[in-house]
């Protein structure tokens, strides 16, 4: 293995990890929103509870996402280093432009849409997985949709069993269960995304040849 490719490689999985930071304070956050928001948590409790469950999430929910993220994307003959590089890089710039803009914008988008990108460059619409892209894509719209959903339907039903009840009592009570709902959340969170990044560090390691493609372990 070329001397330069492992270093082209270490630095890909350096900009991974920097990646995984800025997708830490662009999209975690919004699981402890809602209970530093309410004061149910201090801040610093609640990134710790945060980072706990997040890190826990894949180990719970397995790896999935991240198999289709490291080679359900971009064909094998197109998933280079540098193609996947790109790939952060653009995901990278997008989420810090949004970020110091305040715009809300979803790091699995940019990651998907850079490693897309970046491969459409190099080998056109070949290079991709057009099954993997399309299941991506799907969920990407109907995940919101689904959510909002669930997220009405429960809340009707909130009003309309409790709408009546004393509000410090129901304070008091949902509290407690935000706590539990912040922390299923940030659980959830690393599942899907903590894995990404497992993926593409993954798909890294086997384009530099440091790991066989048929003994695909994230």
């Amino acid at each position: 293995m070329a001397e330069e490719i492992i270093f082209v490689v270490y630095g890909a999985i350096a900009a991974a990890l920097f990646f995984d930071f800025v997708n830490g304070f662009h999209d975690a956050a919004n699981s402890i929103a809602t209970v530093v928001g309410t004061r149910v948590l201090r801040p610093l409790q609640a990134v710790g509870m945060a980072a706990v469950a997040n890190f826990a999430g894949p180990f719970v929910f397995g790896t999935a996402v991240a198999a289709t993220v490291g080679k359900g994307i971009i064909q094998p003959e197109f998933s280079t280093v540098y193609v996947i590089l790109a790939g952060l890089v653009g995901a990278i710039v997008w989420d810090l432009v949004t970020w110091w803009l305040g715009l809300p914008s979803s790091s699995s988008h940019a990651l998907i849409g850079g490693l897309v990108g970046s491969a459409l460059m190099v080998g056109g619409l070949q290079a991709l997985v057009f099954s993997g892209v399309e299941r991506v894509l799907v969920f990407m719209v109907v995940s919101p949709s689904i959510g909002f959903a669930i997220a009405a339907g429960f809340g009707l039903a909130i009003l309309y069993f409790l709408g009546r009840s004393v509000p410090g009592k129901v304070n008091r009570v949902f509290g407690r269960l935000q706590i539990v709902s912040a922390s299923f959340f940030s659980l959830t969170h690393g599942a899907n995304d903590g894995q990404k990044t497992m993926g593409v560090i993954t798909a890294l390691l086997i384009a530099g040849g440091m790991l066989q493609s048929e003994k695909f372990i994230v």
